[in-house]
């Protein structure tokens, strides 16, 4: 008999030992949209982001000087306090403030344990509405993580374009925030660069107004985004629409870019009819001039390295994957960094799903061809609480792409992508945790999950995948 425990479920601070109940009984806990409050300690990086607000919006005015890699900012940040303080905490890497207002008062702000600390005119009390503005500049830069840099970069030969890659400490590099994945607000992004060069921002472009020698460009999200999601490109881009989809990339990579981005519009209906309707304002991709680990799936703008672009669709299956992001990942939310195989676990087994769209090799296939490459592997992780150093781990992806074909495989395709809309739809906009999916699966398909799917997401020893047609 495996054993059922080792992990936790939690809702407001409060440990639930969830893994020792049948599923069914711990659903009435997690049910519904709001985000958990992790417990002390369990977060895996405690110090970024505040719970004491909730973001509404970030208006954000960005002037930058691609020769001087200097970056102007102003920030409208519209809170709501969750409870009486007389301080409100941000997240700003390097950058330096300098003024700041606190409903239209001008307050001192100071640096505490790496954030920004603004004091109120006076006390706040709960569900308190209230506004910053902060003026900031500097060159910014990456952000170190054990990933290396993220955040805010430089691309281009001449290192006069810019992208960023925030995933997941990165948004700091580039403007003052609550860096917290369940913490989601509507932008607005106005970003003003020297005539020639473009910006683009997530959400819908709003006006392009030339200011003498300089262009502002202004778009709107409303989101909800979690601030690693939110990203500025700047540059020289060549622009096309197709189907609706806006792409951009450099003009000596055009004609390769467009070849291989040609099916966005094609991934898109196919994965509307098996997760849901497309739960955002825009979608589009931008490919950038530098050489990138991995492509980035940005809410509503994902974005591409030089090195993703061979002209021969060669690295098709990335694409699929961050446009699977945009339901799985950026509309619903991990809660916090540990349950990440549901945002990569899911998008994963979105690119086997468009492989099957295709015709080519099944998930089954696939899932057999991963599960034996896993098996050959060490096996020493645990997928839903891999460390915070494991986040990118490959096992996290292949292994919760093997979970979610387990599942398949147990209740047929009907229950199976019953249970893939329905979570969507449950906490589209939202954020959620590995133990709220186990329960929706549960009760979509009516049946105790728990000895299936606990020894995948919560034991390090690899698991048998069944061997039977996902349709038998």
């Amino acid at each position: 008999m495996r054993a059922r425990g080792r992990f936790r479920c939690s809702r407001r601070g409060l440990l639930t030992a969830a893994a020792a109940l049948p599923l069914t009984a711990a659903a009435g806990a997690l049910a519904g949209d709001e985000a958990p409050r992790p417990p002390d300690g369990r977060r895996y990086f405690p110090r970024h982001g505040s719970y004491g607000h909730r973001t509404v919006s970030y208006d954000l005015r960005l002037d930058y000087d691609p020769g001087r890699a200097w970056l102007e900012g102003h920030a409208r940040v519209q809170a709501v306090a969750l409870e009486p303080a007389r301080e409100v905490e941000l997240d700003l890497a390097r950058l330096k403030v300098r003024s700041a207002h606190f409903d239209g008062r001008p307050v001192e702000v100071r640096r505490r344990s790496g954030k920004l600390v603004l004091r109120a005119p006076r006390p706040l009390a709960g569900e308190q509405p209230f506004v910053l503005d902060i003026r900031y500049a500097g060159r910014p830069a990456p952000v170190a993580s054990p990933f290396g840099g993220v955040g805010w970069d430089r691309t281009g030969d001449a290192h006069d374009g810019t992208l960023v890659a925030s995933q997941p400490l990165g948004a700091p590099s580039w403007f003052p925030c609550n860096d917290r994945p369940d913490d989601k607000a509507a932008y607005t992004f106005a970003v003003t660069v020297p005539r020639g060069h473009d910006a683009l921002a997530n959400g819908t472009l709003l006006r392009r107004v030339s200011e003498g020698d300089r262009v502002r460009w202004t778009y709107h999200h409303p989101g909800p985004m979690a601030t690693y999601l939110a990203a500025v490109y700047t540059g020289r881009f060549t622009h096309e629409e197709r189907d609706g989809v806006r792409n951009a990339y450099p003009a000596h990579l055009a004609d390769r870019a467009r070849h291989d981005l040609a099916r966005q519009p094609e991934m898109l209906r196919a994965f509307a009819g098996l997760f849901g309707p497309y739960p955002f304002d825009s979608y589009g991709a931008v490919v950038v001039d530098a050489e990138l680990g991995a492509p980035v799936e940005n809410q509503t703008l994902s974005v591409f390295g030089s090195n993703h672009i061979d002209g021969r669709r060669g690295w098709e299956t990335l694409v699929a994957h961050e446009i699977a992001h945009q339901w799985y990942g950026n509309s619903v939310t991990l809660a916090d960094w540990q349950h990440i195989w549901l945002n990569e676990g899911f998008a994963t087994y979105a690119e086997w799903l468009w492989s099957e769209h295709l015709g080519e090799d099944d998930a089954h296939a696939l899932a057999r061809q991963a599960w034996h490459g896993l098996s050959a592997g060490r096996q020493n992780l645990r997928i839903a609480d891999p460390g915070s150093g494991h986040l990118f781990d490959d096992r996290v992806y292949v292994r919760g792409a093997c979970t979610l074909h387990a599942l398949r495989t147990a209740v047929g395709d009907d229950r199976f992508f019953t249970v893939l809309r329905t979570w969507h739809a449950a906490h589209r906009g939202g954020n959620a945790d590995t133990c709220a999916f186990l329960a929706h699966a549960e009760r979509v398909t009516g049946r105790e999950l728990g000895p299936l799917l606990r020894p995948w997401l919560f034991e390090k020893r690899l698991p048998d995948l069944p061997d039977r047609d996902p349709d038998g």
